[in-house]
């Protein structure tokens, strides 16, 4: 029965969370031929019956020369065009081995002579009959290369046909409902339809065939009429209470998870049970055809109510412990519930006065009475939606909180506000449909929305659950993100759809992103994009255990030094990565030749724009060649001193003393100059300057530091330390000690030991350490007095 089809539909819908979107008319459009004839296998070039293509061909340029045709004519035979069409693009690569042979046999011959020159009879005539067989072999693709254009074609007159039609529909002018005339006239039609009703009614349960029906199924009309108002009654109750268990407030992983997938049971229970109510009326056989439409429009509201009653409860619990979408305050939950409740509830009647208005008994002049009323109640739930969302958005705003949120916050309520007004205005001039397809999208497309709001905590809560890490590290993390982004992305064509887009125009722009794009002889697919990208990821693997095996493994066991083995390791790793690339695009067919132009063309602004990166790339590879430096040497460069930590293609990062990392670009290791410390040994040698005080026994100072020197364990026997008498400086006599360190790395630690036991033998041996001492003189001390006034004579006091 076609009853049974939309209860089956309607339950598809629920279960894909597509309730609001059950059978209203914006969907419905879309079961059209194409979307339900399932696709034919394609067929080769050499079996393509082009005398049927030329054909269908002819009569669809008829058919669109006409222009009169029904809607449903066109979409049967632009259906019939997609098949032809794609039955040419995959003939389009036909012979392409075979092509590839024989054009490869002809570049062996060499090029062909210039005019006015001759090549030897045999290369000639081979030539010839290679040139013939090339176009012989191109033959089939050519053809299919014609035939798919002239497919194209015909299929963009017919989109600019129908897309013609709907503007139409949306500026038809209809009876305005402003007019009481047509009041009096819906009201009758709704009286004749309810007598029509009846009266079908009781004429059923007169018919000898119903009753028997009736009694043959009467075990199974009973049982789906029991369990369906046991589902009805106590599914969402029994539902409630076991969410109860998955309060957001608990913050174990995956409680928001079980907590979601719970509370779609409030949504299905009672879906479930309302669409076995109406399966029992249906297998009854009372209903006529005008009340299985009627049933089926009702169901369609009862899914709206549900879905509205599941999200409003997913995105403003009246749990105050549970989290609300935009940290909504408690205040505000139970106004934003009972307003998408509403909302829920109008679109849903709304479906219901279209059914109706669409039923033969109704006349047209009757459609703005019944459609109207409820998208004026539509409008003013829209702008009470705006302001509780202005209400929500202050607080934010006040915090300073995510710009993205109140921005987005700000806009809706502007755009309901328009649609408020606008709407219902289109609706009482007499634009109907235009009214319809504005009010009706807003309400599916805040339900999509809301379920995607809804869905960000499920995600975060299944990352964290997956990932093992806590639901405040998965807040933070980037892969929900990108879920999210994602789910963003797919609920794009059903927003799409749902704004009268229609399912067809989605179609050709997916076939036409599959076809891709033509770059020299070969043409670029999102299949071949896919490949390049799984092809190169497959090298990069390949080249990073590579990688990692020679550092652990191989390189560990040769006689190189850790620079040696760092630059084979980074070495290798960019062959693999150039290697990797060259086989992607390769494999996937891409002519590198068609590249070269593109290549040849952009190379001198590359090299002016990009000169420096270039530079220090070069310099990169050359430092990785030469190895002046190494990872772990000490070096300064451009006044810094540190550890090199990292030697990269464009830059070396340098670890300084203060634990800081300096990025210094390569161009200033080859340009500039570079002290390496380290660089093949670690010996090095430390100077202390140190002054005594005139009158001192300079020989014994210099004993007494070469004592010093020798004395110290990191202090090499050979060269010997050394101690020179530097002259008489301006307030002391000045000594150098000079000692060779065995490590260079002790250089600071050396120096101040070394400075710690001078200070404490040169006080043991009373030896002054002098500093400069200055005499100051004043010329004027005088100007330096203050003039002090005389003092001022105390008040006497005053007789009482």
């Amino acid at each position: 029965m076609p009853l049974l089809h939309r209860i089956s539909a309607a339950l598809v819908m629920v279960l894909a969370l597509m309730g609001p979107l059950a059978g209203l008319p914006v969907l419905a459009q879309s079961q059209t031929p194409e979307a339900s004839a399932p696709p034919t296998a394609p067929e080769t070039a050499a079996t393509i019956d082009y005398d049927a293509w030329e054909t269908t061909a002819t009569a669809a340029e008829n058919l669109i020369s006409g222009g009169v045709a029904s809607t449903a004519f066109f979409e049967s035979r632009r259906a019939e065009l997609v098949r032809w069409r794609a039955q040419f693009l995959a003939a389009e690569t036909a012979n392409a081995e075979r092509i590839d042979t024989i054009q490869a046999q002809i570049d062996a011959l060499g090029p062909a002579p210039a005019e006015g020159e001759r090549e030897p009879d045999t290369i000639s005539t081979r030539r010839t009959t290679l040139d013939n067989r090339l176009e012989q072999a191109q033959l089939p693709r050519l053809a299919a290369n014609e035939a798919f254009n002239r497919a194209n074609g015909l299929i963009a007159e017919i989109d600019a046909i129908l897309i013609e039609r709907q503007t139409q529909e949306l500026l038809e002018l209809e009876p305005t409902p402003v007019n009481p005339v047509n009041w009096a006239t819906a009201l009758t039609a709704l009286a004749d339809l309810a007598a029509t009703l009846r009266s079908q009614t009781f004429a059923r349960l007169g018919d000898p065939q119903v009753r028997a029906t009736i009694a043959d199924n009467a075990p199974a009309i009973l049982g789906m009429l029991l369990i369906g108002l046991v589902m009805v009654l106590r599914g969402r109750p029994f539902v409630a209470r076991m969410g109860e268990r998955f309060l957001d407030g608990d913050r174990r992983r995956g409680r928001t998870l079980l907590g979601f997938i719970v509370s779609l049971g409030q949504l299905i229970l009672p879906v479930v049970g309302f669409s076995l109510l109406a399966a029992a009326l249906a297998f009854s056989g009372l209903l006529s055809e005008e009340g299985e439409t009627l049933i089926g429009a009702v169901l369609t509201l009862i899914v709206a109510i549900y879905a509205a009653l599941w999200l409003a409860g997913r995105l403003f619990s009246n749990h105050e412990e549970r989290a609300a979408a935009f940290d909504t305050a408690p205040a505000l939950r139970k106004p934003m519930r009972r307003t998408i409740l509403f909302i829920g509830l109008l679109t849903g009647l709304g479906n219901l006065a279209q059914v109706v208005a669409e039923l033969d008994i109704v006349p047209p002049a009757a459609r703005g009475v019944l459609v109207v009323p409820v998208h004026i109640g539509l409008a003013l739930m829209y702008w009470r939606l705006a302001g509780l969302l202005n209400r929500i958005r202050a607080p934010l705003v006040e915090a300073e909180s995510s710009g993205f949120a109140i921005g987005v916050l700000g806009l809706a309520a502007t755009a309901l506000r328009v649609v408020a007004f606008v709407g219902p205005l289109l609706g009482l001039i007499g634009y109907i449909n235009a009214g319809e397809a504005l009010m009706v999208p807003v309400a599916m497309t805040l339900f999509l929305v809301g379920l995607l709001v809804a869905l960000q905590a499920v995600v975060h809560d299944g990352y964290a659950l997956a990932s093992r890490t806590s639901n405040e590290a998965a807040r933070e993390a980037l892969v929900p993100v990108l879920i999210n982004f994602v789910l963003f992305l797919l609920a794009a064509p059903l927003l799409a759809i749902t704004w009268g887009v229609r399912p067809q125009r989605l179609w050709e722009l997916y076939v036409r992103l599959l076809e891709g794009f033509t770059l020299g002889e070969t043409r670029i697919t999102p299949g071949i994009i896919l490949a390049v990208i799984l092809v190169f990821a497959l090298g990069l693997l390949i080249t990073r255990l590579l990688q990692g095996a020679l550092k652990s493994t191989v390189l560990p066991r040769t006689k190189l030094d850790v620079g040696a083995r760092n630059a084979v390791s980074a070495g290798v790793g960019y062959v693999g990565i150039a290697l990797a690339a060259l086989i992607a695009v390769t494999s996937a067919g891409i002519d590198l030749t068609a590249l070269g132009f593109v290549v040849g063309a952009l190379s001198v602004g590359i090299g002016f724009g990009l000169q420096n990166v270039v530079s220090n790339f070069v310099s990169g590879i050359i430092l990785l060649i030469e190895r002046p430096i190494s990872e772990g040497d000490w070096i300064e460069v451009n006044g810094n001193m540190g550890i090199v930590k990292d030697i990269s293609v464009r830059s070396t990062t340098i670890e300084t003393f203060d634990k800081t990392d300096v990025i210094v670009p390569n161009a200033d290791f080859i340009s500039g100059t570079v002290t390496n410390w380290t660089r093949g040994n670690t010996v090095g040698r430390v100077m202390i300057n140190v002054g005594v005080a005139y009158g001192s026994d300079t020989r014994r100072v210099a004993d007494i530091l070469m004592e010093i020197a020798r004395s110290h364990d990191d202090v090499a026997k050979f060269p010997e330390p050394g101690v020179d008498f530097m002259g008489f400086g301006a307030d002391s006599l000045d000594f150098r000690m000079r000692v060779i360190l065995r490590d260079i790395n002790l250089f600071v630690k050396v120096q101040t030991e070394l400075n710690h036991r001078i200070a404490e033998r040169f006080a043991q041996e009373e030896l002054e350490i002098p500093f400069a001492q200055r005499d100051i003189w004043l010329r004027n001390p005088e100007t330096l007095v203050q003039p002090q006034s005389p003092p001022q004579p105390r008040p006497e006091p005053k007789p009482e």
